[in-house]
């Protein structure tokens, strides 16, 4: 067998070995970055993921459910105590406070025009004014200022009522300033007495009367508010009550079905507390509003009209007095014709009368109010048939049977005046009564709902809580 030749060429030698390169040193290798560190979480946010925990077991879905029921029925109590506190205090008010200053500015008004209506009595009288003028005039000037000092003690300051009783006050004695000076020179027989007089007049019915009838015009609104407080609905604790009553409900029905215990006594007391202050809240506010409604109805409405007949009864029988005073020398043209000033004013007051006396008997409610009311109608229709009678006398030149038809005795206009004014003085406090009478039962249908309001809703909270954790004591 033949082999292949080996081969005679010898192997390649190595070259010289070369020497070792030292590694060159470099930038050092970047460490790994750590990770950023977890945010920090809030109190908030570990208790709601504590009670997330919690609300997982029945216990704490008991702890939540007894929270909710105790904050609920707290809730609802708080805001009855809140809303019924409010009302009670501007019914409060209503009775002892805007009522009495409303009829208090109508007071003031009615002795300022007494007053101009009395000074105008006992000028005409001359120098044999009565001591019974005299005094109901002096009467009156006290009346209107004890008023006034009223009411500046319950205007509230810098208020524009205030301003006008300020203004009332220094009007006052600048009247009777100009009173007094009529008075002298009417006894001395000088005839500039009269025109002091009809100075004195036109100061009252210009400037003194209309600042009256704003100062009672602003007592009147602000009545009218303290009713718009007092009557209103609380809906705002009705709704809380009804939604306390419906989580009561719900809570005895989970704890049945659970359990089927018919009765958790907790929750019971719970909702009976909760149940007597809603229908108390319903019942109270409802007998309140109807009776402060119906004192407004039956008994601001009816005064309002009767002072406004009065005063206009007062204004009629002054400027009767004053047409004789002036004798002819105020007139007023009116349509093209001329009117004595005083006898145009009258017939004017006379109608102002007229229609708030049929208005006020539409709306008196009873005899004894509809009584005085018909007696003062009748008055003015026989007022009315004397002073034509002297109207008649004046207008043909006999002065001295006009004056005796008008300030005279029996038979005169004075008598009828007289018979009107007490009439519809006997009206007004009748009405005055009834107005405290419903206006006091309204007040007190709400006395003790604030603080029992409070007390039982307390209660009701502490049993809702007790109730559940009746429960919870069975899982321990």
């Amino acid at each position: 067998m033949t082999h292949p030749p080996k081969s005679s060429a010898a192997p390649p030698q190595a070259g010289p070995a070369l020497p070792a390169v030292p590694p060159q040193p470099g930038p050092p290798a970047p460490a790994p970055a750590s990770p950023p560190p977890a945010p920090r979480r809030t109190a908030f946010a570990e208790g709601a993921e504590r009670l997330r925990a919690a609300a997982t077991t029945e216990p704490g879905r008991l702890r939540v459910i007894g929270a909710v029921l105790a904050l609920l029925v707290v809730a609802f109590g708080a805001v009855t105590a809140w809303q019924t506190s409010e009302r009670a205090a501007a019914a409060d008010d209503v009775l002892h406070r805007s009522q009495p200053l409303s009829s208090g500015a109508a007071g003031i008004y009615r002795s300022l025009a007494d007053a101009n209506t009395a000074a105008s009595s006992g000028f005409l009288a001359g120098g044999q004014e009565s001591a019974a003028s005299r005094d109901r005039y002096e009467k009156d000037i006290r009346a209107a200022a004890g008023g006034l000092v009223t009411a500046a003690a319950n205007a509230e300051p810098g208020s524009s009522s205030e301003a006008t009783i300020a203004r009332l006050n220094r009007l006052l004695p600048e009247y009777k300033g100009l009173i007094e000076r009529a008075r002298t020179y009417n006894r001395q027989g000088y005839p500039v007495g009269g025109a002091y007089l009809r100075y004195a007049n036109e100061k009252m019915q210009q400037e003194m009367l209309p600042a009256a009838e704003d100062l009672y015009t602003k007592e009147n609104q602000r009545l009218d508010s303290d009713y718009a407080d007092a009557t209103p609905y609380p809906w705002a604790a009705i709704a809380l009550g009804v939604l306390a009553l419906a989580a009561l409900g719900w809570a005895q029905h989970r704890t049945y079905r659970r359990t089927n215990r018919v009765l958790n006594h907790g929750l019971v007391a719970g909702t009976a507390a909760t149940t007597v202050v809603l229908l108390w809240l319903v019942v109270g506010h409802a007998v309140a509003r109807t009776e402060l409604n119906g004192s407004y109805d039956h008994g601001i409405r009816s005064l309002k009209v009767l002072h406004d007949a009065r005063i206009a009864s007062l204004k009629a029988r002054g400027n009767e007095n004053l047409s004789l005073v002036a004798r002819g020398a105020e007139t007023v043209t009116v349509g093209g014709q001329t009117y004595d000033a005083y006898y145009y004013d009258f017939d004017k007051d006379m109608g102002v009368l007229g229609r708030g006396l049929t208005e006020a008997a539409g709306l008196a409610d009873d005899r004894a109010g509809s009584k005085p009311v018909a007696a003062a109608q009748g008055n003015m229709a026989v007022w009315k048939k004397r002073h034509a009678s002297a109207r008649g006398e004046d207008e043909n030149g006999n002065y001295q049977q006009a004056l005796d038809l008008v300030i005279g005795g029996k038979g005169a206009t004075g008598e009828c005046f007289d018979s009107v004014d007490s009439n519809l003085a006997r009206a007004i406090d009748h009405e005055q009564t009834e107005f405290r009478q419903a206006a006091g039962s309204g007040l007190d249908a709400m006395t003790g709902l604030t603080l029992g309001a409070a007390v039982l809703a307390v209660l009701g909270a502490a049993g809702a809580v007790a109730g559940i954790g009746r429960r919870l004591s069975e899982y321990r």
